[in-house]
């Protein structure tokens, strides 16, 4: 029972993050260590193996449709892995329940800005019809983007997605497959120190991993399909999510501190 049900899980956080450009983490490490009690640190590791098997199914998929752009991925990346070396340096340096609050409030305003305001333009349905605009703001938020998820543990995806539609008015379906295509890169090297370190339970990912492949199969098909206003609605609820566990964990950091 418990194995169908974390195939269950991994089908909708396949679905989701293949649709949307996120991975599926969000999904996966709450229902992981609230439903499952899974440890924190069993679940990270499990979540980021998923993340790479749900980058993998869906990335063909949308390469062949003309919709991952490879390019600016590749730019991309390899600004937000140096954010997040920069980011693991000064981790020590800085208060993470404060980044956390600044992360959540930018998180909220973006996600309430995708849900409230129309795109004032039309947007091209393929990378074939369209040029991206402002790569210093592209590069330097990527940059941003590695060091808050060394900082916090989460993945670019709800901030890089953003990133590229409204600063480099990329397709809104461009930039999730997009960032779809480099999450798994991301993923791919963050799971394996903890795999050295032995966290990296086979008997927990197999059936998220076999669930994750088949949603993720399922979300790159239909992604093409469905209105980029759905999903941007759907991508501004998630972020409302995003933004409630961030500043849930930076007030909580927080907290204390302020009754000292």
């Amino acid at each position: 029972m418990t194995v169908l049900l974390l195939m269950v899980v991994g089908v909708l956080a396949g679905a989701l993050g293949a649709m949307l450009g996120i991975g599926g983490g969000i999904v996966l490490v709450p229902a992981l260590v609230l439903g499952f009690n899974v440890p924190l640190e069993e679940a990270i590791p499990a979540s980021l193996l998923c993340v790479v098997a749900n980058s993998c199914a869906a990335a063909a998929g949308y390469v062949d449709n003309h919709l991952s752009d490879i390019r600016l991925g590749l730019t991309l990346e390899l600004s937000t892995v140096l954010g997040a070396i920069a980011g693991g340096l000064v981790a020590a340096l800085l208060a993470p329940a404060m980044v956390a609050v600044v992360f959540g409030l930018f998180t909220l305003y973006v996600s309430l800005q995708m849900m409230f305001l129309r795109s004032p333009r039309a947007e091209p349905a393929t990378l074939d019809d369209y040029r991206p605009t402002n790569y210093p703001l592209g590069i330097s938020g990527s940059f941003v983007a590695g060091g808050l998820s060394a900082l916090l543990g989460v993945g670019g995806g709800p901030l890089k997605v953003p990133l590229m539609s409204y600063g480099m008015h990329v397709p809104f379906k461009v930039a999730s497959a997009t960032s779809n295509l480099m999450i798994g890169v991301t993923g791919a090297a963050s799971v394996a120190a903890y795999a050295l370190r032995g966290h990296l339970k086979l008997a927990l990912v197999s059936p998220l991993v076999v669930g994750v492949l088949a949603g993720a199969y399922a979300g790159g098909q239909l992604m093409p399909k469905v209105p980029t206003t759905v999903l941007k609605r759907l991508f501004a609820l998630v972020l409302l999510v995003v933004a409630g566990q961030m500043l849930w964990k930076g007030g909580a950091g927080l907290w204390p501190s302020v009754w000292k």
